[in-house]
């Protein structure tokens, strides 16, 4: 007992460095709507427990219950549900702090039906983060199906939500969290402080899980260069009175540099702290020879690997083992060995003390004094340690519009399109609409199909533009299939707008009515026509045996159309023939004036030779010098 109690106090003093430091309480906004008399924005702190609905939010009405008021019992024995009416907010509950855990009141509260929850402090002071209690069997079974977010208030600000209540008064709030993680840019920068421990209880076991579940995602999001990810492991330092003791031996490094408190709590058996330790260094220097050959998201395949392969409670925690995981993955175990050091020196170690400074809060970001801790753009990220969940804080991340294909999976998709369209633009007829899915919950923009930009406000219009646009659904213009023939309002060519083709008239898009130019007097008006409309068009014939001239629209003799058509032909055979004879005639002149040029030239070269002409060709026979 005296040696357990001694190292107990090892612990606490261990734990005195982070204590000194700086705690930083994450923060959602939290908004009343109505009454009038508390509206505005407050700050709740956001619970380390549950799903809290990174890069959303959620509106409700306040309840505060009669009986069970802080929500220690389970709220079916009073008779109670916070279940929502069909067509009404969901129901955000309103408890007192006290008597049990923060997890309990909230798990309690969530199977009465409540949508979230809100805890009101007893005393006046700063927020605090509501943090899960040290797990036991019990309280481990409701933690990890918790699944609604949580929030602590201030004393005062729940005494004014008491009395709206208790007048009568209906208090509509709404939780944001869209602002509780910063969206800078297009990459995300994220860190996960964690242990290599695996006999730590629940929460190590919870750690374990969420590494080989978030593993794929994880890796995904670093290939394609949408992250950039950092492990890193607390460790703390033994103080100087205490650093020859057999405590601090056991559980510390490099003569009590770094530490880690005993995996099973007992001084004399099983393994020590300073196990966990060196292996908390082997998977730092793991990741570090990983990024250094560009492949930084092999340390997720080595902690899970080592996980499955080298548990403690297989006594399989140790060299040999973490060697043949290295091995198998292909890393350099003598870069990895060089970079781990000699944990016997006494001298610091660069990469432990670099993790040592690393645990102290700097800029909005505080100290890391919870184990796990995952950090996202600098801010500690609060809730379940769950993969849909902070796969939804890690997109929360990026700036919008920018997310990755990751960001839009099943995990985290609102799916608020799936009823009427959410409420966006919709083109039944060709399916096609400007609502899309993210985790923020759905925009209204006019979509691209099949190469087709739609074009408009996303929520009333959205027309499609550009060629290619009448592919789809005509363009939205009218059109209309008759005698096998198909007519549309819509033209690739056109300024984007519906125009009814010739021999129709009306908007062009709801429809287009023919035309008729019998009865209108728009054609066929001669003495001699007989005019007959037809879909589109109109047939014109004339008496006798009279033919009619559409462009002119006249009708004429069948024997002057066909002398007409017959002089016709003579000409155009005339002026054929006077081309040809011109073109043949300019050709011989051509040859001819060469032919002459050439013999003219060859005579003066024999006579007049020039100094700088080469040989000429003479077309004169030699005989006839």
């Amino acid at each position: 007992m005296a040696k357990l109690l001694l190292g107990f106090l090892l612990l606490s003093c261990l734990y005195h460095q982070s204590a000194m430091g700086r705690f930083v309480v994450e923060k959602n906004s939290l908004t009343v709507s109505s009454p009038e008399s508390i509206k505005g924005n407050h700050d709740s702190a956001i619970g380390n427990f549950g799903i809290p609905q990174y890069g959303g939010s959620m509106a409700g009405t306040v309840a505060y219950p009669k009986e069970n008021i802080k929500g220690c019992r389970k709220f079916d024995e009073f008779g109670i549900s916070f279940k929502a009416k069909p067509g009404t907010l969901p129901t955000f509950v309103l408890l007192d702090r006290g008597d049990c855990f923060f997890a309990l009141k909230v798990w309690n509260a969530q199977n009465a039906g409540a949508s979230a929850v809100l805890v009101a402090d007893d005393i006046e002071e700063a927020l605090i983060t509501m943090d899960t209690p040290e797990e036991d069997g019990a309280s481990a079974k409701y933690i990890e199906n918790i699944t609604i977010p949580s929030a602590l208030i201030s004393k005062s600000f729940g005494e004014k939500l008491k009395k709206a209540i208790s007048d009568g008064d209906m208090v509509n709030v709404n939780l944001d969290w869209r602002e509780s993680v910063p969206h800078p840019d297009d990459r995300v920068e994220y860190e996960l402080w964690t242990n290599s421990n695996d006999e730590c209880g629940v929460k190590c076991d919870m750690l374990m899980d969420f590494v080989k579940n978030f593993k794929g995602a994880a890796q995904i999001l670093e290939k394609g260069g949408y992250t950039l990810f950092t492990p890193h492991y607390i460790t703390w330092y033994c103080p100087q009175a205490f650093t020859v003791s057999k405590q601090c031996k056991s559980q510390c490094i490099n003569h009590g540099r770094y530490c880690a408190p005993d995996p099973e709590q007992d001084f004399s058996t099983g393994y020590e702290g300073k196990d966990v330790v060196i292996e908390n260094l082997r998977q730092l220097c793991v990741f570090k020879v990983a990024n250094e050959t560009k492949k930084p998201w092999v340390w997720w395949d080595y902690v899970t690997d080592f996980q499955i392969r080298c548990p403690m409670k297989e006594k399989k925690y140790n060299k040999d083992c973490a060697e043949g995981v290295i091995s198998s993955l292909g890393l350099d175990l003598k870069k990895i060995e060089k970079c781990m050091g000699d944990p016997n020196a006494d001298s610091d170690n660069p990469l432990l003390k670099e993790e040592q400074n690393a645990q102290i809060g700097k800029g909005s970001r505080g100290d890391v004094t919870i184990l796990p801790t995952l950090v996202v753009n600098n801010r500690q990220y609060r809730g379940k340690l769950e993969k849909g969940a902070v796969l939804k804080a890690i997109c929360a991340g990026f700036e919008e519009t920018t997310e990755p294909a990751a960001c839009l999976s099943d995990d985290v998709e609102t799916n608020e399109c799936l009823e009427n369209s959410g409420g966006c633009w919709h083109d039944k007829i060709a399916n096609v609409t400007a609502c899309k899915d993210t985790f923020r919950g759905r925009v209204c923009e006019c979509p691209l199909v099949d190469g087709v930009q739609f074009k408009g406000d996303g929520y009333t219009k959205c027309e499609a533009n550009g060629p290619g646009r009448c592919k789809i659904n005509n363009g939205g213009c009218w059109h209309e299939t008759r005698d096998g023939h198909f007519y549309s309002a819509c033209s690739d060519s056109g300024n984007g707008k519906c125009a009814c083709p010739s021999g129709f008239k009306g908007d062009g898009v709801k429809s287009c009515e023919d035309i008729d130019e019998c009865k209108d007097k728009k054609a066929c008006q001669c003495p001699e026509c007989s005019c007959k409309n037809t879909w589109g068009s109109y047939d014109c014939t004339c008496s006798g045996d009279l033919l009619y001239m559409r462009d002119h629209d006249t009708c004429i003799s069948k024997r002057v159309a066909e002398s007409k058509s017959a002089w016709t032909a003579v000409w155009v055979i005339l002026l054929g023939l006077a081309l040809a004879t011109s073109g043949a005639y300019l050709v011989y002149k051509y040859r001819l004036r060469t032919y002459m040029d050439s013999e003219i030239r060859a005579i003066m070269a024999q006579y007049m030779p020039l100094d700088n002409q080469s040989e000429v060709p003479n077309h004169v026979s030699e005989d006839r010098a």
